[in-house]
């Protein structure tokens, strides 16, 4: 359960948080959700899918981070091995929510910064400080507030971009189901990715008006990252192997 509270220096003036990193923090995840805002920086080092919302139904991108429902390969023993943190994990215990309010007499909604008190990161004892003992935002929060920005202002741009990405066909099911080895395979479902030879089949117009919108570059970017399937494979048979080791060697 989560137990959000509006974040103020008052009330939350020694609220610390952990950063490492690890299962007991929530980081044992498959995938976690990827915004357009960050397309540039996770087409690097993870493979980027889209998948439909089941409650809502509209298309979301998640960044692939292992093959089971809670294996990230890029987890290891308290590091995640990656020069880039997605938002979603990078975020940690908070979020943006909005406030209403009125200014001459008009109804306003205000961002403001909430926190889940009940999350494993929340620690009071050890951990970045939230705020300074003067009462001012800490580094971390600042860094925070910009992921949250960026996630925010991703999400937003994200679902008119994949609206217009499916209205032309371009995302398509794919079948994700991998030979690690000899004697084992991995699949993950309900993902689907750009279609390049769809893509490839557009007209002109067609193309100018996603290049227009700011989606063809966040399209082709979501091609290039499934370069790092490799990666991925290779991490998973890296584990195999090394498992397979250990229990030899318990044998021994």
């Amino acid at each position: 359960m989560s137990r959000y509270e509006m974040l103020n220096n008052i009330a939350h003036r020694d609220l610390r948080v952990a950063t490492g990193f690890g299962a007991e923090f929530g980081d044992a995840v498959g995938m976690v959700p990827a915004y357009p805002s960050e397309f540039a920086e996770l087409q690097r080092e993870y493979p980027i899918f889209l998948r439909k919302d089941p409650a809502t139904g509209s298309w979301q991108a998640v960044a692939l981070l292992g093959f089971e429902q809670h294996e990230n390969l890029f987890l290891q023993d308290g590091r995640w091995n990656a020069s880039y943190l997605p938002g979603a994990a990078a975020k940690g215990p908070f979020l943006i929510g909005f406030q209403e309010g009125h200014i001459d007499g008009a109804l306003t909604r205000e961002a403001v910064l909430h926190v889940d008190l009940d999350h494993p990161r929340v620690n009071a004892m050890h951990g970045e400080p939230v705020f300074l003992p003067q009462g001012g935002n800490s580094p971390y929060l600042d860094h925070i507030a910009g992921v949250l920005r960026g996630i925010h202002d991703g999400h937003a741009f994200a679902a008119d971009m994949f609206a217009s990405l499916d209205a032309k066909g371009l995302i398509q099911p794919i079948t994700l189901d991998v030979r690690i080895d000899a004697e084992h395979r991995v699949g993950v479902n309900g993902l689907h990715a750009v279609d390049r030879d769809r893509l490839a089949l557009l007209d002109g117009a067609a193309l100018a008006e996603l290049n227009h919108a700011g989606y063809l570059e966040g399209a082709y970017l979501m091609l290039a990252s499934l370069h790092n399937m490799r990666r991925l494979i290779a991490e998973k048979q890296r584990r195999l192997r090394a498992a397979d080791t250990a229990v030899a060697a318990g044998r021994n």
